[in-house]
């Protein structure tokens, strides 16, 4: 008994000495390895492409919108750069005018020759020179009066410019916030593509597809489609000719054709071709281009989507549209109830 005591207390005095030790180090217990978090589904993985695109194309028509505000302006500066020259130029003249009086004055001594003649002795010369001295005096007021208008006028139109600099810087700024915008949305959407491998991304577009053809499904099973009847103006067929003529054409925000359209670019570009020249962007086009009922469609017609008005495409008969899609896509036919229609707007009304 004593001796298996003797034994305990050597092996416990041995493991405090060791612990002891100077220079002996133990390694810590290693935190376990955080679990990967769940991979999403492709169909969280679709959602989520669809809100960036969607957010993109929202700031690609914000983007559009401000280049177009910006070339007007662009245009407005050179007008009133023209006004100032020609005002400045008049300004000139008038002066030059006004010197050539004002130094025959002094030639006569401070009068003109009018004023001389009416000193003379003779009746007839005194009242003709009497008339003459009314006439010059208008005629200097005019000339006042005139020089006057032309410098106010050079002033307005001075301080319009000033206005329009300003607006078009702001403008620029504006460009450049919703272009940065832009690319982060496509750059986020193109990251999450690319960790797909190819049968996924395959299956991505067939989820896409199946996901547009339930609502082009549900919104005919409305039997909508029965009350759409209309026929398309001159100006219509024109239109949708030139739209379905670019079918198969990339998308890129921001361009208008020939080789490339965004959404707007190409129904503006359709009904340019048409002869009817209608707002650049999509928002632009559903709050100024007069509305009709989806009952009373007709191809030619433009369908704007989603609440905020970012999509447009063409309405080109027999429940299809024509439009470009987003990014990585190519201007296609698709269903026009496959995406949220937030209304309709007809260009030839």
């Amino acid at each position: 008994m004593n001796r298996r005591r003797h034994a305990a207390a050597v092996t416990v005095v041995g493991a405090v000495t060791l612990l002891a030790a100077p220079g002996q180090a133990f390694a810590a217990p290693q935190p376990p390895e955080p679990p990967e978090p769940p991979r999403k589904s492709l169909e969280e993985v679709r959602r989520e492409l669809d809100g960036l695109y969607r957010r993109a194309a929202s700031a690609t028509d914000a983007y559009n919108l401000a280049e177009e505000q910006a070339e007007r302006q662009s245009a407005q500066i050179v007008r009133l750069a023209k006004e100032i020259a020609a005002g400045r130029a008049r300004i000139d003249d008038l002066k030059d005018r006004a010197g050539a009086t004002a130094r025959a004055q002094y030639r006569g001594g401070g009068l003109p020759p009018e004023a001389q003649l009416v000193l003379t002795d003779d009746p007839h010369l005194f009242l003709d020179a009497a008339g003459r001295i009314k006439a010059g005096g208008k005629a200097t007021r005019d000339l006042l009066g005139e020089l006057n208008r032309n410098q106010a006028d050079l002033t307005a139109y001075s301080r319009e410019a000033g206005v329009q600099w300003a607006l078009l810087e702001a403008n620029r700024v504006e460009k450049e916030k919703h272009k940065k915008e832009i690319n982060e949305r496509i750059a986020a959407a193109r990251r999450i593509e690319a960790q797909l491998k190819k049968e996924e991304l395959a299956r991505l577009r067939k989820l896409e597809r199946e996901a547009a053809d339930e609502a082009q499904t549900a919104w005919l099973g409305s039997g909508v489609l029965k009350e759409i009847d209309g026929r398309a103006s001159e100006q219509g067929r024109a239109a949708v000719a030139f739209a379905t003529g670019q079918i198969g054409k990339p998308y890129v925000w921001g361009a208008e054709g020939p080789g490339s359209y965004d959404c707007s670019g190409l129904t503006s570009q359709a009904w340019a071709a048409a002869g009817r020249g209608i707002p650049r962007t999509s928002q632009e086009q559903w709050r100024l281009l007069p509305r009709v009922d989806v009952k009373d469609m007709r191809p030619g017609d433009l369908v704007i989507y989603h609440a905020d008005a970012s999509h447009v495409g063409m309405y080109v008969g027999d429940g299809a549209i024509v439009h470009a899609p987003r990014p990585g896509r190519s201007v296609t036919l698709a269903g026009a109830g496959s995406m949220a229609i937030l209304g309709i707007v007809r260009p030839d009304k």
